[in-house]
């Protein structure tokens, strides 16, 4: 059977699950569901019943590839059940941890965006400029705007690789954190100084713990480690003081 090329009459079901499976095939990465639709000439509509039908032929086949959906963004992984067998090939590298300060840093932003750097540093008492950067190189949050105020500072948000890494198709998946619980653990925490604050006694660990199990617990629901984990500092043997650069 000839494959219809772009421009002509728009390919029927079987075809088009053929046609999106190669392209995330060969992509290997998340691909923006419109550039999909651009690049087929078909429907918002018409591509969601195309990823519907080859996800039920993945899941109902036990095959070795899944559909990954979250956000606008759509990816093709294998499935956590043969994890065992590729990591006896592969035998990858375990990707580096995000430390308990950046987990902090993080959960403001998730569950408080669109917010600026001052505003995280309002929320989480401290200096976060190394967080923020942490971040944005990981490419977990971007800048989504700027702020109508004095400076138009940065507004920052989270991104489609932030529900990937967390195992999270929306924010509305997300837990729900009681602010207002953690304001008032950071008042009564205000009397302290940083150095007699503990990462483990940090006001906001909650909130990072928070976000932390999301990911874990929709990671082991796929049968799979989390792919990001909080830890107690961001480098073996360094310390934080008022702000949140790992110091030697």
């Amino acid at each position: 059977m000839q494959t219809r090329l772009p421009g002509t009459q728009a390919p029927e079901l079987t075809e088009r699950v053929g046609i999106v499976e190669a392209i995330l095939f060969v992509t290997g990465d998340a691909v923006e569901k419109r550039e999909i639709c651009r690049a087929m000439e078909i429907s918002e509509a018409q591509l969601n019943e195309t990823l519907d039908a080859l996800e039920s032929g993945y899941d109902f086949e036990r095959r070795g590839l899944r559909l990954l959906r979250f956000g606008t963004h759509v990816q093709l992984a294998t499935r956590p059940d043969y994890a065992a067998y590729v990591e006896k090939l592969l035998q990858p590298v375990q990707k580096q941890s995000l430390s308990q300060a950046v987990m902090e840093t993080l959960a403001v932003i998730a569950y408080r965006q669109p917010v600026t750097k001052a505003e995280i540093e309002q929320v989480r008492g401290v200096k976060c400029d190394y967080s923020v950067q942490a971040l944005v190189t990981r490419g977990l949050i971007e800048e989504v705007g700027r702020k109508e105020a004095l400076g138009r500072p940065i507004l920052y948000g989270t991104t489609d690789a932030f529900l990937r890494h967390f195992c999270i198709s929306s924010l509305s998946d997300l837990p729900e954190i009681d602010f207002s619980a953690l304001a008032a653990k950071l008042s009564a925490a205000g009397a302290q100084t940083a150095s007699e604050l503990s990462d483990g006694e940090a006001p906001l660990a909650d909130a990072g713990s928070a976000l932390n199990s999301a990911g874990s617990e929709n990671a082991q629901e796929d049968g799979h480690e989390p792919l990001v984990r909080a830890t107690t500092s961001d480098e073996p043997g360094t310390a934080h003081t008022l702000d949140d650069t790992p110091q030697m």
